[in-house]
C-alpha cells in the first residue's frame, strides 16, 4: 500500500446457503452506509459476492460483520488499494445466482473442482509442463490480457459457456485443464461444469488471476486484467493503469485506443464507432426484424373478437339504432342485425350492449362485435427498402390488405406497421391493391404524411408499374383516359363510366410481347383512381395476368383477394419519385416484382 492510497478495495464470493435475504439485505444495506462504503454486494440462496470500497477501518469492520453470519465464517477478500473511490453508490442486491450460469446441478457449496494454488500453476509453466488454460471469462475481458499460450472459450456472457465447452476439440478431455477467471468465481461453477462434460483431469486456478498476481506477479501472462469497477484494469503489480471502458459498448480501451479518432468519450470508440451508412444499414435490420416478429405467425391467425366501428351519419340522428343500421347497411337483412341485438352484439363506446330501440345521435360510434374470428391467409414477406427519421419505403407483398376491410382487420399491412413501429404508427401515404405487389411509401408522423400525400394529390410523384397482361396489343403506346365510376361496385369494382366519372388517366408501353400470349407492358398513372391500371387495362381489351376480378371479355369475376398460394396477380409498383420532407430533393426507389 503506498502513501497516497487513501482507498481499501475488498473483492470476495463465497457459496454457502443463505436465508432470509430480504433482512440480510436491508441490514447489510444500512451497515454499508452508515460507513460511507460504496460497491456491490450480491446475496443469494447460494452465497455471497461483493466488491466494496472505502477507508480501511471501515471495510474491516464490513468483513467482521460479514464473518458473524452463520455459513459465511470462512470469507477471506482480496484487498487492493488506490487513491480514489472506484464506485459511485452502495447496491445490496438479492439474485437467483451470485454468479449467473443457469445450469441445474452445479452447486459449488456441495461440490467444485479441485484448486489448483498460483505458486503451482507457476511451478507447472516454468517446467513446460502440458497444461490446457482455459480462459473461461468473457471476450471483451479477454482483450486486456491472458496467461500466453491460453485457450480463449469465445463468449459474450458467462451463459454461454455451457455450449462453447461443447465446441471444444474432444481431445481436450483427455488432457490436464487449468480453467481461470478474474477473481475464482466462474470456475466454481465452469471447473465441475468440465468434469460433467467428461473432462478427466480439471483444476481451477485457486483465488483466479487476481490472487495469481499478488502471489506470483505477472510470470507466463500477457497484458493486463479487466476488472468490474471504475479502475477498468490492473498490471501484475494490481495497480490501475490507463485503460478505459467505452460507455457505449463496455469494451475495456488501451491508453492507445483511446487516442484513436474514432473515440468520443461517452459516444463510441474503435469497436463500436459507426459512419452513418453502416448506422443506418444496422437500424433498418432491427426495423426488418421488428416487421418479421410482427407477422409471424400472421396476426390475424389466432382467434380473436374484432370489434367493427360504426359511425351514425347525419340523416340517421334521432333514429332507432335498428333502423339506423339498415339504412346506413341496407344489403344487411333486418333479421340478421335482430339477431346481433339478441346476442349482445352492438355494443357503444364503453362496451355495452345497445338496446335495438336506442335513438342514436349523429356522430355516436357503434361496434359490432364480431367473436372469435380468424381472418384469411396473406403474404406478410415485407421487405424494408429505406428507412429515416421521416420516411419508410416498402416492397410490399400480394396478397396483402393496406388497410382494414371487409374479412381482413389485423392481417393488413398498417396493423403490421403499426406493431413493428410501436409507439410509432406510421402512415401509408398511397395506397396499393391487396393483390399489387411493389413500392408503399410510409410517412413516420401525421406532418410528413400530409407532405408527402398532397405530392401524390397534385399528381407530382412519378409513377411506374409493371403488369403482365393477357394478349398482344396492337399499339406500342397508348394513352387512355376512359373515366371511371366514384362508387364502387360489387366486390368494390370500378368500372368505366363516360357520363358521371371521375377523370382518370394512364400511359401505357409495351416493353416485350411475349409467349404464350402475354405481354408485359410499362403503366404510368398520371391520376390515382381505385384499380385504374387495372380497369384501364380490361376496357382495352387486355386484362392483367391473374386478375381475380376484371377477367377477359369484360366480365367480372367473383374473388376479390387472392390466397398466398394462388398465381399472382401481375402488377407491380416498380418505380416512385418524390420530393423528400426533409432534404426537399427528389429521391427516387425502384422494385423489380418477383413474378418477372
Amino acid at each position: 500500500m503506498t502513501a497516497d492510497a487513501t482507498i481499501t478495495n475488498i473483492s470476495c464470493y463465497l457459496f454457502a446457503p443463505l436465508s432470509d435475504l430480504k433482512t440480510l439485505r436491508l441490514k447489510l444495506l444500512e451497515f454499508c452506509r452508515d460507513r460511507d462504503l460504496k460497491g456491490t454486494i450480491l446475496l443469494s440462496t447460494e452465497g455471497i459476492n461483493f466488491f466494496i470500497a472505502g477507508e480501511r477501518a471501515k471495510v474491516d469492520e464490513l468483513v467482521d460483520e460479514l464473518r458473524r453470519i452463520p455459513g459465511l465464517e470462512a470469507l477471506a477478500p482480496k484487498y487492493s488499494f488506490n487513491d480514489h473511490q472506484p464506485f459511485n453508490r452502495m447496491l445490496v442486491r438479492i439474485k437467483k445466482e451470485i454468479i449467473a450460469f443457469g445450469v441445474e446441478g452445479i452447486d459449488p457449496a456441495r461440490y467444485t473442482s479441485p484448486r489448483l494454488k498460483p505458486v503451482e500453476l507457476r511451478q507447472w509453466l516454468d517446467e513446460g509442463r502440458p497444461v490446457v488454460l482455459l480462459d473461461t471469462r468473457n471476450d471483451y475481458e479477454v482483450k486486456l490480457g491472458t496467461f500466453k499460450n491460453a485457450t480463449v472459450i469465445g463468449i459474450d456472457h458467462f451463459r454461454d459457456f455451457p455450449e462453447a465447452v461443447r465446441r471444444l476439440p474432444a481431445e481436450l478431455k483427455n488432457q490436464p485443464v487449468v480453467s481461470f477467471c478474474t477473481g475464482g468465481i466462474r470456475c466454481e461453477k465452469a471447473a465441475p461444469f468440465l468434469e460433467r462434460e467428461g473432462f478427466q483431469q480439471v483444476w481451477q486456478l485457486d483465488g483466479g488471476i487476481l490472487k495469481y498476481f499478488e502471489e506470483v506477479g505477472g510470470d507466463h501472462w500477457n497484458g493486463e486484467c479487466f476488472v468490474f469497477d471504475q479502475r477498468v484494469g490492473v498490471d501484475p503489480a494490481l495497480r490501475e493503469t490507463e485503460s478505459s471502458q467505452c460507455f457505449q459498448c463496455q469494451s475495456p480501451l488501451t491508453g492507445e485506443e483511446q487516442q484513436d479518432p474514432r473515440y468520443v468519450e461517452g459516444v463510441s470508440c474503435p469497436y463500436c464507432h459507426r459512419t452513418s451508412e453502416q448506422q443506418q444499414l444496422e437500424k433498418m435490420a432491427r426495423s426488418q426484424e421488428a416487421l418479421r416478429r410482427a407477422s409471424n405467425p400472421l396476426p390475424g391467425s389466432l382467434p380473436y373478437d374484432n370489434r367493427r366501428p360504426i359511425c351514425i351519419p347525419e340523416r340517421c340522428d334521432q333514429m332507432p339504432v335498428l333502423d339506423a343500421l339498415g339504412s346506413i347497411f341496407p344489403q344487411v337483412p333486418r333479421s340478421e342485425w335482430l339477431m346481433r341485438f339478441e346476442a349482445g352484439l352492438i355494443e357503444d363506446d364503453h362496451r355495452q350492449p345497445v338496446p335495438a330501440g336506442r335513438r342514436m345521435r349523429a356522430g355516436e360510434r357503434l361496434y359490432r362485435v364480431e367473436p372469435g374470428i380468424t381472418e384469411p391467409p396473406v403474404n406478410a414477406d415485407i421487405r424494408l427498402l429505406h428507412e429515416d427519421e421521416a420516411v419508410i419505403v416498402l416492397d410490399k407483398p400480394a396478397p396483402l390488405p393496406m388497410h382494414a376491410c371487409g374479412r381482413f382487420n389485423r392481417n393488413t399491412l398498417q396493423n403490421i406497421l403499426h406493431t413493428a413501429y410501436a409507439p410509432q404508427k406510421p402512415h401509408a401515404c398511397h395506397r396499393l391493391d391487396a393483390n399489387t405487389s411493389g413500392l408503399v411509401v410510409v410517412a413516420r408522423t401525421r406532418h410528413f404524411a400530409k407532405w408527402i400525400q398532397g405530392q401524390f394529390a397534385r399528381g407530382e410523384v412519378q409513377k411506374l408499374y409493371l403488369a403482365r397482361i393477357q394478349g398482344h396489343p396492337g399499339w406500342d403506346h397508348l394513352t387512355c383516359d376512359l373515366p371511371l365510376s366514384s362508387e364502387a361496385g360489387g366486390l368494390g369494382s370500378r368500372e368505366v363510366d363516360e357520363q358521371n366519372g371521375d377523370a382518370a388517366l394512364t400511359g401505357f408501353r409495351v416493353i416485350r410481347r411475349e409467349e404464350g400470349g402475354t405481354t408485359l407492358v410499362e403503366a404510368r398513372p398520371v391520376t390515382g383512381r381505385t384499380n385504374q391500371i387495372r380497369v384501364h387495362l380490361w376496357q382495352l381489351g387486355h386484362p392483367v395476368a391473374g386478375d381475380p376480378a376484371y377477367l377477359p371479355e369484360r366480365q367480372l369475376g367473383e374473388t376479390q383477394t387472392l390466397s398466398p398460394d394462388a398465381a399472382p396477380m401481375c402488377l407491380h409498383s416498380s418505380r416512385l419519385s418524390f420530393i423528400h420532407p426533409l432534404t426537399r430533393e427528389q429521391v427516387t426507389f425502384e422494385s423489380t416484382p418477383k413474378w418477372l
